[in-house]
């Protein structure tokens, strides 16, 4: 096998560039619209976090106020007034200042932390999720265009063998059964190179896409050697998994968000106290009223009665943050599950590497002795069509065992979470 093979679904005057799979990787971690919005979203996350914490610092608003009223009123509908109203144009500030509201807002912003970590790790996932992809497409890609040489060395063995015939009939040694026989043979061959073509094509706009391009591009792919051996131990691999995912830790991290959210709604119940305080001009005012006012006090809310509201809340937040942890419990049961089935369709894909190359050996030697056989008059063309058949399964089994143990590879790394 060469060692860089040109996917292109045209013919070009100029060779296309060689690309490897670090290359198309990076390609697709700069390119893809994936990766942007995960990012983009996990940006969104942390500004929640600058929400959640700017309760501890005061407000500050300013006011223009215009009232007019009638002279000596001192009441009005609709409220309760302790101070005439008085008719005036005014401009001021007013301050706000949360003193303590004894955790509440701690836990929030704690909540928004975790939800931005696990955000972060939302992104390293989706990372993850687009390197296995680029890996996969980038072997498809390789084994199609393996398959496709194979289809068109099967094509042009045909294509001799039907000459072959055709002669010996011809010359009134052989049958015109055999020239049928070697007729189909050749049609099949032709329909399995058309086969062949269109899925070299499809598997190059596969990995386009998946590199985030949105048309074909031309390039050649360099080969890729095996990997080291798999590791045995399939328990070890679990607890890897266990540590290293991305979505399981992101889920925890929720699962953690969601608690510190039920900490602060049960929080609720207890008192706020908050600092208060004005100051303004009054440059048209009543008579009554000085040019200037000021104000500050310290104000206490403890909550009473609301009907519920508050407990309601605290049960709802304490049984998503349940839930959520019956959500890891169940990743962490599916993730054990992947590794192991990862792991075994690796090592099927590994001991088929040997037997794949031993397939194709024999192949070729039984159709070397029925070529032999049918030159020599010993047997048929039936045989010999056999004997084709045989060697063409084989090869197109042995141009693809590799790349389907490549991929299969790169989905158990994936599912122990070394892709990053």
């Amino acid at each position: 096998m060469l060692a860089s093979v040109t996917l292109c679904p045209t013919l070009t005057a100029q060779a296309p560039p060689v690309l490897s799979l670090e290359q198309a990787q990076q390609i697709a971690l700069r390119n893809h619209p994936k990766i942007a919005a995960a990012e983009l979203t996990a940006q969104a996350s942390g500004f929640q976090v600058r929400e959640a914490r700017s309760a501890y610092f005061p407000t500050v608003s300013g006011n223009v106020t215009g009232v007019g009223t009638e002279h000596g009123s001192v009441l009005s509908a609709g409220a309760v007034t302790t101070s005439s109203i008085y008719s005036r144009q005014s401009t001021g500030v007013v301050l706000n200042q949360l003193i303590t509201d004894f955790g509440r807002t701690a836990d929030l912003t704690k909540s928004a932390k975790l939800r931005n970590e696990s955000e972060n790790q939302n992104v390293t996932n989706t990372r993850a999720q687009l390197l296995v992809t680029v890996q996969q497409a980038y072997y498809r890609a390789l084994a199609a265009q393996s398959v496709l040489k194979v289809a068109q060395a099967t094509l042009s063995l045909r294509r001799v063998t039907l000459r072959q015939v055709t002669a010996l009939a011809q010359s009134a040694l052989r049958s015109t059964v055999d020239v049928s026989f070697a007729q189909v043979n050749e049609s099949q061959a032709e329909l399995d190179l058309f086969h062949a073509e269109n899925d070299a094509i499809a598997s190059h706009s596969e990995l386009s896409a998946a590199m985030g391009y949105d048309h074909d591009q031309p390039f050649s792919l360099n080969d890729e050697p095996l990997p080291a051996p798999l590791n045995p131990n399939v328990d070890a691999l679990i607890q890897e998994a266990d540590r290293e995912r991305p979505d399981l830790a992101a889920l925890r991290l929720n699962q953690e968000a969601l608690d510190r959210y039920a900490d602060a709604e049960k929080d609720l119940r207890n008192p706020t106290i908050s600092l208060g305080a004005v100051a303004g001009v009054a440059p048209v005012r009543d008579p009554r009223l000085p040019e200037s006012y000021s104000g500050a006090g310290v104000n206490v809310s403890i909550p009473v009665l609301n009907g519920g509201l508050f407990k309601a809340r605290r049960e709802e937040a304490e049984a998503r943050a349940a839930a959520a942890a019956k959500d890891v419990q169940d990743l962490s049961i599916q993730v054990a599950r992947d590794v192991r089935v990862a792991w075994l369709n690796a090592n099927d894909a590994f001991r088929r590497l040997d037997v794949t190359a031993r397939m194709e050996a024999q192949a070729n030697e039984s159709l070397r002795l029925a070529q032999a056989r049918y030159d020599a008059a010993l047997g048929s063309i039936v045989e010999l069509n056999t004997a084709q058949l045989n060697q063409t399964a084989a090869q197109i089994a042995a141009a693809s065992a590799k790349y389907d143990y490549l991929s299969a590879r790169a989905a158990l790394d994936y599912t122990i979470g070394l892709l990053r």
